[in-house]
């Protein structure tokens, strides 16, 4: 792939965006107003939010790393995916029409209303941590494929020996930071009200590189389309269930209960996600979004295992080697030899990953500082505008800040750190939440913050015992027994205060 091509399609994905924006800012006339910013005007059409949230909830992280788990964990994965369902029922019934009663701008002004300032503060702030974690976490592998096999083999890939111990990898860093001004370019006025239309294209381009990879892998190896379930269920990939094995940290029962809760606090209770739903005209709208988003997402994400074990299938009969499983899906597309018209809707696929996720984050980052940690709903109008910018250019540099330090110190899979630091930093959020909606105890406001940042680490040391002493991993559900400590130590607060 030359590098003329790779500039073109870029230029052509990034003008196109703009495009978008330029579009929804003249149709809103209200380019710079803080309601369009935060909540498109409580106005975007629930089918387009649904798309776009398909694309935010896919992200990088299943573009990428979900075809090769099939090797290790075949279809296993789906398990989770199930329980996603049970946490997006929770959402639809409880949560939805809990935030449109209350008339939030952010969910975790519930935190005030029940518990009190401090209480708030530490929830924004909690989710502030995860999102920031989350979204270079998914930018980063995006950007880690783009220098693999983009920049690297187009000679890109140049290193500047500041200091002895400082080697900066400018192409790298030149991509990531090319790509967050990007996001920062279409967003800044716009945001929610931008977002819900380019999230609908990002989806629609990522779930056609998918099925367009799959075709060419399907011509290539001379089977037809009616023969591929009954491929894949001779295959060594047809695994769905693990039953037999307790300890194993994807048994059913674990993934289930990792999936509803995953669902319910990396969704329900995640400002980022709940701001779409919180955009739709009106609480029947956003349930129809809701639905709607779950049901194609459990067909979606059998449709990316399926491609995963095409990909393998093609490397085993080419002889193809990868260097990982996230590598996997890269490999074949760039350097497979099925063909450059493959590499250009996977690149156009990649990119809209890295965008679709990064460009939501980064608006509900802004967001939550904005309104949760500063108050700019109690500002003029002018003032609030203002100091939106001035945090949305300041999250932008963070994102960068954040996914440079990853790419100088990655020791484990993507995906695997993204889920592991969201056991720990949404279990306090699940927890508070839980609290609030499950009882009419009344903790004593100052000492929460404690029990949120005290119960992930007694959560961490707890894990860390049943591995060493037992072999016992709760894996994915990991989240809720967070969600518990954290639950178990604001009731310990409440009896001490006595209040309800």
């Amino acid at each position: 792939m030359n590098p003329q091509m790779v500039i073109g399609v870029f230029l052509a994905y990034v003008f196109t965006l703009l495009g978008i924006a330029r579009w929804t800012n003249r149709k809103t006339r209200k380019g710079d107003d803080s309601q369009h910013f935060f909540a498109a005007n409580n106005s975007a059409p629930w089918y387009a939010v649904a798309f776009g949230m398909l694309g935010a909830s896919l992200s990088g992280v299943t573009f990428i790393s979900v075809p090769g788990w099939v090797e290790s964990q075949g279809f296993t994965y789906m398990q989770m995916v199930f329980g996603y369902l049970i946490g997006y029922g929770f959402i639809m019934a409880v949560l939805m029409p809990l935030y449109y009663r209350m008339g939030l701008t952010s969910i975790y002004g519930y935190f005030a209303q029940r518990f009190g300032a401090r209480a708030y503060k530490t929830g924004a702030s909690f989710f502030i941590l995860s999102r920031l974690i989350g979204a270079s976490f998914r930018l980063f592998l995006v950007a880690l494929v783009l220098d693999l096999f983009v920049l690297q083999p187009l000679g890109w890939d140049i290193h500047l020996q500041v200091m002895s111990w400082a080697n900066i990898p400018v192409g790298y860093s030149a991509a990531v930071a090319l790509i967050l001004a990007v996001i920062w370019s279409y967003t800044r006025q716009g945001g929610l009200g931008t977002i819900v239309w380019t999230d609908t294209l990002q989806t629609a381009a990522m779930l056609i590189a998918v099925i367009y990879s799959g075709h060419a892998i399907v011509d290539a190896l001379d089977w037809s389309w009616s023969e591929i379930p009954s491929r894949i269920a001779a295959s060594p990939f047809n695994d769905w269930v693990v039953w037999d094995d307790w300890k194993a940290s994807n048994h059913l029962v674990k993934h289930l209960l990792a999936g509803a809760f995953v669902a319910t606090a990396m969704t329900g209770m995640d400002q980022d996600m709940m701001q779409k739903n919180l955009a739709c005209r009106n609480l029947q709208e956003a349930r129809w979004n809701m639905g709607s988003f779950s049901i194609v997402l459990v067909f979606v994400n059998v449709l990316f295992l399926a491609l995963g074990a095409l990909l393998y299938s093609w490397i085993e009969m080419e002889g193809i080697s990868i260097e990982s499983a996230d590598s996997l899906y890269p490999t074949v597309a760039l350097d497979g030899g099925l063909g450059i018209g493959l590499g250009l809707i996977f690149l156009i696929g990649l990119l809209a990953s890295a965008f679709s996720s990064a460009d939501s984050a980064l608006t509900a980052l802004t967001t939550s500082v904005c309104v949760d940690l500063l108050g700019t709903e109690g500002m003029p109008s002018a003032q609030a505008t203002k100091r939106r910018k001035q945090v949305h250019l300041g999250m932008t540099f963070a994102l960068f800040g954040v996914i440079m330090a990853f790419s100088s110190a990655n020791d484990t899979s993507v995906v695997a750190a993204i889920f592991t630091a969201a056991n720990y930093t949404y279990g306090p959020i699940l927890g508070l939440f839980a609290f609030g909606l499950a009882t009419s105890l009344k903790p004593i406001d100052r000492f929460i913050p404690i029990v949120a940042i005290f119960a992930p680490v007694i959560c961490y040391g707890f894990e860390s015992y049943l591995v060493s002493a037992h072999e016992f991993s709760f894996g994915f559900a990991l989240l809720p027994v967070n969600g518990l400590i954290t639950f178990i130590g604001l009731g310990a607060l409440s009896f001490a205060s006595g209040k309800k």
